[in-house]
């Protein structure tokens, strides 16, 4: 199953972050794939405002992980853009973050290729003008109930 938006600014597309918040299952893997600059993390920002988190949002281009406790849970922001290879996960821990009990963002997943699950949901942001094309494909059931929820 595939989706497509155009969002025309950077409210829009926190607006579909929040949108993905409200449909989000308790346990999902979410592959970000753009340009620098895309909005990757605009996009994480929109769900964990959404969550309730009222805190700042990073980019966790250097510290690879950032994890935001929300009352439904904990949401795991990764950002494999400086990996030097995939095994640097095993050394930080996160496996335990793919165990089912986990809704992870994972920018640059291409980084992590061999370790990481397969992405429940993969979301392509485009430049497209001053806004962004967003175009999601869902890989697994909870991927597909998402989608559908936010017809």
């Amino acid at each position: 199953m595939e989706r497509t938006w155009v969002l025309e600014n950077e409210a829009a597309q926190l607006d579909l972050g929040a949108r993905l918040a409200q449909a989000l299952p308790e346990s999902l893997c979410v592959y970000l794939r753009g340009p620098l600059g895309a909005g990757k993390t605009t996009l994480v920002r929109g769900v964990l405002r959404a969550l309730g988190h009222a805190g700042p949002v990073r980019s966790p281009t250097y510290t690879i992980l950032e994890t935001y406790a929300v009352a439904r849970g904990e949401v795991c922001h990764l950002d494999l853009y400086r990996l030097g290879s995939a095994e640097e996960l095993e050394d930080i821990g996160a496996r335990e973050l793919f165990d089912g009990r986990h809704v992870c963002f994972v920018e640059w997943p291409e980084r992590g290729a061999g370790w990481l699950p397969q992405a429940d949901l993969e979301l392509d942001i485009d430049m497209a003008g001053s806004g962004r094309r967003v175009q999601a494909r869902a890989h697994s059931p909870a991927g597909e109930s998402l989608l559908e929820s936010m017809a």
